[in-house]
C-alpha cells in the first residue's frame, strides 16, 4: 500500500470517527447522559476528522450554535486543505503574496 492510499484511508477513518462521535454525543444529549467533551470532538477534527464532524453538525443539527464549532470546524478544514495542498505541491513552490 503506497503513502497516498494510506493517507486517504487515514482521512476516511478519521472522518467516520468524527461523524460517529457527533452522532453519539447527540444521542447522549437527547437522553441526558454523560456527554463527549467538546475538546475531544475538536481534537478528532484536528486529527483529520473535520469533514465528518461538520457533516454530523449539519445533518444531526448538533453543536450548531456553539461558536467554536460553527467557525472552528470550517477553519480547521481550511487549514487541513491548505496543508494537504502544500504537501502535494511542495513547500518550495508555494509563493506567499
Amino acid at each position: 500500500m503506497n503513502t497516498r492510499t494510506m493517507l486517504i484511508l487515514y482521512f476516511v477513518i478519521m472522518n467516520l470517527i468524527g461523524l460517529s462521535m457527533m452522532v453519539i454525543d447527540k444521542i447522549r444529549a437527547m437522553e441526558r447522559r454523560f456527554r463527549i467533551p467538546e475538546s475531544v470532538l475538536l481534537i478528532i477534527a484536528l486529527l483529520g476528522g473535520s469533514v465528518g464532524c461538520i457533516a454530523g453538525m449539519i445533518i444531526f443539527r448538533h453543536k450548531k450554535r456553539k461558536i467554536k464549532f460553527r467557525y472552528g470546524l470550517p477553519l480547521i478544514l481550511i487549514l487541513q486543505i491548505g496543508a494537504l495542498l502544500a504537501l502535494h505541491i511542495g513547500t518550495s513552490k508555494i509563493v506567499f503574496l
